[in-house]
């Protein structure tokens, strides 16, 4: 793979000079969605697939991006001085921003450079790819330029290019996981105050299979932004009957007790969701840490149920995958992940039933939807580094 990429880069931008390969991962997040942006908890694991970069520094500040992921759009020229989120600079706006956030931060950027990037995350499949590229370039300047950011640093500096460059509410779970990946292990993370611990996770006899849908959505025009203002807005309304700062601040009995304080039947839904997802979340980690396997995959089912009921960010593609999953032998669980609208589900099946269940529910999604998901058998991996 360095190999390959190192070709490539000679090939548009040329040999020559100090050049350096490194990688992020993507992230799946095995329980706890739509909770982040509330003030809950989140469950996400960094993958062993991701992003790749290449760059080398310039003498001038001309900075110059390239693509295997989308070779059609070329070279993406720009400058580190007064950089500014352009519809026509497409994919590059992500490591523009980062760019951006770190020079508003106060970090000194004062030279170009030449970067070639490639993922092997599917494009916009809810495997984090743009949090990827953010924590990635976030990463490569950090070493390049010899900063020194404390790695969660980087992930709410990759979260405040995404929310003031890019213009996604996104909340931090993502940039946070990809940043702080650890293999073999899920981290468990408060994000109200950002207090996290690392949980091994041991299947066992099990694997953990992604199928994307292949529906594509981009947040910025999905209605993940409508989901956060009506989470906010039931927030002020339970405020007024109940001293809490979040939603995550909140058990399912004070929920079931102060929730006619909300005025309007489908914010009610989307806090009720907020609510009993956090505390599936905790439950799910205790579960896990209990070798109580079935009773984790039990809670990832209910927070399908959840999502597509309560939250509504579902979608015919995403409730085929994981409503046939449900039927196939050697699932223990299964929902959709990310922020929904298409994008990708998460199961755990047993070691032996993996080939069988990829077969069965390929053949159903293909014949329903119309065209075909694809399936990953992924295992969890580390944060990014130098490669």
């Amino acid at each position: 793979m360095k190999e390959q990429l190192l070709q490539k880069f000679n090939e548009i931008f040329g040999d020559g000079g100090e050049i350096s390969v490194y990688f992020a991962p993507g992230r799946v997040n095995l329980i706890g969605e739509h909770t982040d942006y509330n003030g809950g908890h989140v469950f996400p694991c960094a993958l062993t697939i991701g992003t790749y970069a290449v760059v080398r520094k310039r003498e001038d500040k001309i900075l110059r991006f390239y693509s295997m992921n989308f070779e059609h759009l070329g070279v993406i020229t720009s400058c580190v001085e007064g950089l500014t989120k352009k519809k026509e600079d497409d994919w590059a706006n992500y490591p523009k921003g980062v760019i951006w956030a770190l020079k508003h931060r106060g970090y000194s950027i004062d030279q170009g450079m030449d970067v070639l990037y490639f993922g092997n995350i599917p494009n916009a499949s809810g495997l984090s790819s743009s949090a990827s590229l953010e924590v990635l370039t976030g990463y490569l300047l950090k070493d390049l330029f010899g900063f020194n950011l404390y790695m969660i640093e980087l992930a709410l500096i990759s979260q405040f290019a995404e929310n003031k460059f890019i213009g996604v509410n996104c909340g931090i779970m993502d940039q946070f996981a990809v940043a702080m990946g650890k293999k073999d292990n899920a981290i468990f993370l408060d994000t109200s105050n950002l207090a996290c611990e690392y949980a091994p996770i041991k299947l066992e006899n099990a694997r953990i299979v992604i199928i994307s849908s292949n529906k594509k959505r981009g947040l910025g025009d999905s209605k993940y932004n409508e989901r956060r203002s009506e989470c906010e807005q039931a927030l002020k309304e339970l405020q007024t009957v109940i001293d809490i700062a979040t939603l995550g601040d909140l058990s399912e009995k004070e929920f079931e007790k102060h929730k006619e304080a909300i005025a309007d039947p489908i914010r009610k839904k989307r806090a009720k969701h907020a609510v009993y997802e956090n505390q599936r979340t905790i439950k799910a980690v205790e579960a896990l840490k209990a070798n109580k396997i079935v009773e984790f995959g039990q809670l990832m089912n209910a927070s399908h149920v959840s999502l597509r009921d309560d939250y509504e960010v579902t979608g015919i593609e995403l409730d085929t995958l994981v409503e046939t999953a449900w039927q196939q032998k050697g699932v223990l669980g299964s929902r959709m992940t990310g922020a929904g609208f298409g994008g990708c589900t998460v199961s755990i099946v047993e070691n032996d039933c993996v080939q069988d269940f990829i077969d069965k529910v390929g053949k159903t999604y293909e014949e329903k939807i119309g065209y075909k998901a694809d399936f990953y058998v992924v295992d969890i991996g580390n944060g990014p580094s130098r490669i």
